[in-house]
């Protein structure tokens, strides 16, 4: 019995390691890149794909959200606070469209009303994305990459797709 003991390794080492790397870690709901929203309530019901070097004191973000009526809606989410309200200027591949960002109770910075089909379709089929809030505030990391998002955000959507009863 005292040999087992002393062949198995330590655990509160690794687990002292384990909780470092988590802790250095950015969180999740910063991460450059895109995934699943990780805002609370939201699981698989939204993408969101946020800006390179994104971490949790300067981040912007776009989601794509499956709502409850089973519609679309997208949002910015940034660490702007109340300044993701307003107008914003989007451009997806050299192409820039102008969005509202108004009051939203859905966890993220501002719903965006505008061309929403157009930058829902650039954010699947693009390369790039820029989000620029104008006179209001400076935003340093804007640069969303699109690499993975139309599969993450066909993922959300697919809880969008209309019901038709079996025949």
């Amino acid at each position: 019995m005292h040999r087992f003991r002393e062949k198995t390794p330590p655990r509160l080492p690794l687990l002292m390691v384990l909780m470092g790397l988590a802790a250095a870690q950015p969180a999740a709901a910063q991460q450059e890149g895109w995934h699943y929203s990780p805002l609370p309530g939201e699981g698989d019901r939204a993408a969101l794909g946020c800006a390179l070097e994104s971490d949790t004191s300067s981040y912007a973000c776009v989601a794509v959200r499956c709502e409850n009526d089973f519609s679309v809606g997208l949002y910015v989410h940034t660490s702007l606070g109340p300044a993701d309200l307003g107008d914003w200027r989007i451009t997806v591949d050299k192409e820039e469209r102008g969005f509202i960002g108004e009051a939203t109770a859905a966890g993220y910075g501002a719903r965006l009303t505008g061309d929403t089909e157009w930058l829902l379709d650039g954010l699947k089929q693009g390369a790039a994305a820029f989000l620029d809030a104008g006179e209001r505030a400076s935003l340093p990391k804007n640069f969303i990459p699109l690499d993975g998002s139309l599969y993450t955000i066909n993922r959300a959507l697919a809880y969008c797709a209309p019901r038709t009863p079996a025949s």
